[in-house]
């Protein structure tokens, strides 16, 4: 299966396909997306195990972005 590299998305390249397709249907194409979303509900997302958590995490990390992070 082709992985979804294309132009209008900047996640990472290396992800598994059922956490693309679980970020696909969260309405998530770019890593900015991701810091309005806390890490444990992406987590809960079907399809998106620890090794994807961990190459999301670097990847924001990479562009001095986080997850969104809990309140107080």
């Amino acid at each position: 299966m082709k992985q979804n590299n294309t132009p209008e998305s900047d996640l990472p390249p290396k992800l598994a396909a059922p956490a693309y397709r679980a970020l696909a249907a969260a309405g998530i194409q770019h890593l900015e997306q991701l810091t309005a979303w806390h890490e444990k509900d992406v987590k809960a997302l079907h399809g998106i195990g620890p090794t994807a958590i961990e190459k999301l995490r670097k990847a924001l990390q990479a562009r001095g972005l986080s997850f969104k992070t809990e309140a107080g």
